[in-house]
């Protein structure tokens, strides 16, 4: 049987990929890649490596994960030795440990590359820290792609006092804020969103919690954006405002 990675590729930005990743690249007979993977990372992959794009984003068609494990156990069986790569940390609501089970039952070992997650690359890239001793003593990073019963635990969250970064939250941050309001956040606690963090066509919006929605809607900020909520987001580069764009 032959090797399988599973590596983060980082926020998007080349240069904050790990060395280590991009030796794995160079090694990998066929390299999966997600949709949110900067191409340019591909520099790296072996030129004779078989690329194949397994796209994954909400709301729009999809490789499914069965598919995904399929391909990589197919290619894994056949002697190749396989990278799956994913946009930034492969652990962190990347699926990566679903994929690693998935090897694991077949009695394949994978390696983990870690990568840096879009959680703290994209707040660093505007001047946020997520912790600071004089506005949270911890981060806390949640999904806001669920509803219903997956919908998190918003009041559990708002008593952490701690900073909220979101991940997969733009479609919902009306119901978001809302959410954070009905569980005792205030309305003028700090917040910014950050598009395409890393990459050129970087854009970000700070806003307070009760304005955040109207000033993403009317900058047309979209996907992919991480959200970063709490004290922390008065710090960095330009002041709170009712919806700064820059």
């Amino acid at each position: 049987m032959s090797r399988a990675w599973l590596i983060g590729a980082g926020p998007g930005d080349v240069e904050l990929m790990t060395l280590k990743a991009t030796r794995a690249l160079g090694e990998a007979d066929v390299v999966l890649v997600d949709d949110l993977v900067n191409p340019d990372v591909l520099q790296f992959a072996r030129k004779d490596a078989q690329i194949v794009y397994v796209g994954k984003r909400g709301g729009q068609p999809s490789t499914s994960q069965a598919g995904i494990v399929n391909a990589m156990l197919a290619h894994l069986r056949a002697g190749r030795s396989v990278a799956r790569l994913k946009g930034g940390d492969p652990f962190v609501f990347g699926r990566g440990g679903e994929e690693q089970q998935a090897l694991a039952a077949a009695g394949i070992r994978v390696e983990i590359i870690n990568g840096i997650t879009a959680g703290i690359a994209a707040p660093a890239t505007i001047g946020i820290p997520v912790t600071h001793r004089d506005h949270a003593q911890g981060v806390v990073f949640v999904t806001g792609h669920g509803a219903g019963s997956s919908e998190p635990d918003w009041h559990a969250l708002v008593a952490t006092r701690m900073t909220l970064i979101i991940y997969m939250g733009m479609r919902r941050l009306s119901e978001i804020a809302t959410a954070l309001l009905a569980a005792g956040m205030p309305g003028d606690t700090p917040c910014a969103a950050i598009e395409s963090a890393t990459r050129p066509e970087q854009r970000h919006v700070r806003a307070t919690l009760d304005t955040l929605a109207s000033g993403v809607a009317a900058a047309g900020l979209g996907s992919p954006a991480i959200v970063v909520i709490g004290g922390v987001a008065t710090l960095g580069e330009t002041p709170i405002a009712g919806g700064d764009t820059v």
